[in-house]
Parts: C-alpha cells; sequence; structure tokens
C-alpha cells in the first residue's frame, strides 16, 4: 500500500512493511533529523541573541528546551517536520516584511495595510482567517472523501494547508504584539482567541498523525466537525468581541508558568475531543446495520438543547448565531445517523476505533495531569496557594478525575465497546464546560478569560 492511497478500512501492517511503508515505525535519525536539529539550535541561537534582552531566565530555558522536544517529535513523525520549517520561513518572510528590509529587528505594524502577502495572506489575522476557510473545507472534503479517494487525498491536502497557515498566524502574532509595544507583545497563547486557535491546531495535528499512523481518512470528518465548531466560534468572537485585536496581558498572565500550562492544557483538550469523535464513530459502526431506536438518543439530547438555547444565550447577537448553529449542528447529526449503514461500511473496524480513542485519552491524560501540577505551581507563585476551588480549578478537576475514572475502568475492569465511547462523549460535553463554560458562566479568579 503506498503512502497515498490510504484504505478506510484495517490496514494490512505486513504487506504495508513489506512495500517499505514504515509509517508509525521509528528508526535512528538519519542526516535530515540532524539539520532539522541544528536549524533550530540556530534559530533558538539567533532568538536568544537578538531578544535575549526581553527574556528571563525561565523563559530563555523554555526556549532552550524546547529545541530537543520539537527536534524529537519531528524525528517520531516527519511531516510535522515539514510543516514547522515551512512555518518558520513564512513567518520570518512575513516578519521581514514588516521590517521593510532592513532587519528582523525593528519594524512597522501598520506595513499590514499596505503590503500585499501581508494584508491578504500571512499577516496573523489573515493566516488565521485562511486557516479558518481551509478547515472547512477540509470537513466538507473528508465527508465527500468517504465515497471518493481523490476527495479524500484533498481533504488531507486541506488540513495540512490549515495547520500550516495557524502556524504562521500565531508566530506572526508573537512579532506583531511586540511592534505595538514592548508592553504589548506575549507568546499568542494567552487569551481565548488565541487558545482556540491553538486548540484547532492541536486537534488537527493529532487526528493526521492517527490518519497516516492508522491509514485510514474515514475518520476526517468526525473530527473535523469539533474544529469547525471552533471556527464558528472564532468568527463570531472576532466580528461581536473583535476578539483579534492584540491586547496587554493581565498582571496574572504575565509568567513563564503560563507557557508551560496553557499549551499542557490544550494538548489535554484537544486529544479529548478527538477521542469524543472517535466514540462518535464508533457508534455509528457498531449500529450501522441495526434499526434501533438507540439511534435517536442523541437527535434527542440536541434537540433539547436547542430549545433550551435562548433560554441560556439572552443576548441577541449570541442567541441568533448559535441557535443557527446548534440547528445546523442538529441537522449535520441526523444525516450522519440517517446514513449510518453506508458511513459505518468506510469507517474502520471497531477494534481500532477503540485504539484510537483510547490511545488519544491516555496522551491527553499525560498532558493535562501535567498541566494541572503545573496550574497549581503557578496559582502559587502568583497568588499564594496552590488550590483555592476556584471554579476553573474546581471543573479541571472534574475533567482530570473523568479520564482518570475512563482510564482505570478500561486498564483494571477491561472497559470497551458502546459504553466506552458513550463515555468518551460524556467527557467532551464535560471538557467544553471547564473550557468554555466556566469562563461564560462562573466567575473567580480566572474571570480574567471571560467572553
Amino acid at each position: 500500500m503506498s503512502g497515498s492511497a490510504i484504505s478506510s478500512q484495517t490496514p494490512d501492517w505486513d504487506a504495508m512493511l513489506a512495500s517499505g511503508d514504515a509509517r508509525g515505525q521509528r528508526g535512528r535519525p538519519g542526516i535530515s533529523d540532524i539539520v532539522f536539529f541544528l536549524l533550530l539550535s540556530l534559530g533558538a541561537a539567533y532568538a536568544l541573541f537578538n531578544y535575549g534582552f526581553a527574556m528571563d531566565y525561565y523563559e530563555k530555558l523554555i526556549l532552550v528546551s524546547a529545541v530537543p522536544f520539537f527536534a524529537w517529535a519531528a524525528w517520531l513523525w516527519h511531516p510535522l517536520r515539514n510543516v514547522m520549517v515551512l512555518a518558520g520561513l513564512t513567518a520570518l518572510l512575513a516578519i521581514w516584511l514588516y521590517s521593510d528590509g532592513n532587519g528582523l529587528i525593528n519594524g512597522d505594524i501598520t506595513r499590514a495595510d499596505s503590503v500585499f502577502l501581508l494584508k491578504y495572506l500571512i499577516s496573523s489575522q489573515s493566516a488565521v482567517l485562511w486557516m479558518c476557510a481551509l478547515f472547512v473545507l477540509a470537513t466538507v472534503f473528508y465527508w465527500v472523501g468517504m465515497f471518493s479517494k481523490t476527495a479524500g487525498w484533498m481533504a488531507t491536502g486541506l488540513t495540512w494547508s490549515a495547520v500550516f497557515f495557524g502556524t504562521v498566524g500565531l508566530l506572526v502574532r508573537w512579532r506583531e504584539g511586540h511592534l505595538l509595544g514592548p508592553d504589548i507583545g506575549h507568546i499568542p497563547v494567552s487569551n481565548l482567541y488565541e487558545v482556540f486557535v491553538l486548540f484547532a491546531l492541536i486537534t488537527a495535528l493529532f487526528y493526521l498523525y492517527y490518519e497516516r499512523r492508522y491509514a485510514t481518512r474515514s475518520l476526517g470528518g468526525f473530527v473535523l466537525l469539533v474544529i469547525s465548531s471552533v471556527v464558528v466560534f472564532l468568527m463570531w468572537y472576532s466580528i461581536t468581541r473583535d476578539a483579534h485585536q492584540i491586547q496587554p496581558l493581565v498582571p496574572a498572565l504575565k509568567s513563564w508558568w503560563m507557557k508551560l500550562h496553557v499549551p499542557a492544557n490544550f494538548v489535554g483538550y484537544g486529544t479529548f475531543s478527538l477521542a469524543a469523535m472517535v466514540g462518535f464513530a464508533y457508534l455509528v459502526k457498531e449500529h450501522g446495520n441495526t434499526t434501533s431506536k438507540k439511534q435517536l438518543i442523541p437527535l434527542f439530547l440536541l434537540g433539547a438543547i436547542l430549545c433550551a438555547e435562548p433560554m441560556i444565550f439572552g443576548s441577541p447577537d449570541l442567541s441568533l448565531t448559535w441557535m443557527m448553529y446548534f440547528g445546523i449542528g442538529a441537522l449535520l447529526v441526523g444525516v450522519i445517523l440517517a446514513f449510518r449503514k453506508p458511513i459505518a461500511d468506510r469507517l474502520p473496524s471497531l477494534e481500532i476505533l477503540d485504539d484510537i480513542m483510547y490511545r488519544a485519552i491516555a496522551v491527553g491524560f499525560a498532558f493535562f495531569t501535567v498541566a494541572t501540577i503545573l496550574g497549581a505551581l503557578w496559582a502559587a507563585d502568583a497568588w499564594g496557594a496552590y488550590w483555592q476551588w476556584d471554579p476553573k480549578e474546581t471543573w479541571a478537576l472534574i475533567v482530570w478525575l473523568n479520564y482518570a475514572a475512563w482510564l482505570h475502568m478500561r486498564l483494571i475492569k477491561g472497559l470497551r465497546g458502546a459504553m466506552a465511547a458513550y463515555w468518551a462523549l460524556a467527557g467532551l460535553v464535560i471538557t467544553t464546560f471547564a473550557f468554555l463554560g466556566v469562563n461564560m458562566f462562573l466567575s473567580g479568579l480566572h474571570s480574567y478569560g471571560e467572553l
């Protein structure tokens, strides 16, 4: 089986290895891996030399530690290396365009409105808009790709393109903040707008890894639905709250702890979301050849949310947007359930779906545990106490306990099948409230993240 002809069925690993396809198999680092490590090292050295004055000791340590980490990750999965190199070079081009060719240190933020490439392609906001459009297109092509190999191939390409533009957008946004003023620039994982972009990228990257690891594109339509929901939120948030504008950080966020806590947290959120959508695919696969009324349960739940939505969201602009969103969401779920038999025939085996779900939750739980510990250390540094039962902290604990119980039941009691899938879907509801609902409905020490 070649790397471009990805089957939607169980992959024949022996045949793949015999043909030279070693996806998922690690070998010794090659020349390209060493060159990539050297490029990362040179980039870190350049950043330290030119921008070290703006970093404290811990930030410099994080930068240096990031070099072996990303080199290791790129060695495990070479496509990650490719997108990192392309995005890094494109971001450097954008920084150079801001500087009018007079070096990369100085720059003029107003050039974003006059330079063609910046205005329409690689300024932070332009790149994020391209990311959003490409993710939505990829979602459509993944569903068409259920019945067309060409469309499936295009869907993967569109998803990689979206990841590329999103990464460029975050990198360039980092530079744009510093061009606005020395007290404004910050790492672009510091507010709700930025972390939603990060969430979309992490979820997409983990999906792309599993797509190649298990040789199937048939899960793309399911996972990309979550990312398309993120796109809807980003568009609404930018239009109604002007959230894409770069603002100075509140004092609580001016901490090097944030640079570790937030990315680790969103690896957890992204993989938990991926696991939930794989769980949905599992249920579609399991019930694909039955006429059980259990298929109506998801529609019933979505209908209840749709009816309750106007009471939950009071402001007119929010209600109209999200009434349409929930309505379209209910329609999409209904269509998926109505055509569950042909969709189920193209999904991987239940064993593969179960394995992806388990691996995603295991990875997410590990990162979320680290993020929770880092958050406690950050809280001690900022507020003088490791834990204060703030609503965000409390719901983070609920998320952790939920997935700890899921993993315990799987490893100790052998949890498998529909129960595990329904639990993963329920976990997405819990995680979503911890991620977003707390910011909307509750207040506390984390109130700087309110909508």
